[in-house]
């Protein structure tokens, strides 16, 4: 089985693939953020939805980029990871 890291590097040798990864990398940078924060602290997709009185669907969606959260919702879900949201323009 490939990891997670050898698959991406093996995926991103395609440069259409590649182009596509960097347009929607602040999208990946954030899931990640979210699923490294929840792992590290021991929650599972369904103990993270009740700590934000949601559904373990919707924190799923969120993880795998399907769901467009709100502001309100990440301060949230912010809050649930013990964590801080900020927000920056370049």
């Amino acid at each position: 089985m490939k990891t997670y890291k050898k698959l991406k590097q093996q995926l991103l040798k395609d440069r259409q693939t590649s182009q596509a990864y960097k347009k929607l990398n602040s999208e990946f940078e954030l899931t990640q953020l979210i699923i490294e924060r929840r792992l590290k602290q021991g929650l599972t997709q369904a103990e993270l939805a009740k700590k934000l009185n949601t559904k373990q669907s919707a924190i799923s969606r969120l993880e795998c980029g399907d769901y467009n959260p709100s502001l309100a919702f990440l301060n949230r879900l912010a809050k649930a990871l013990d964590a801080n949201l900020r927000i920056s323009l370049f």
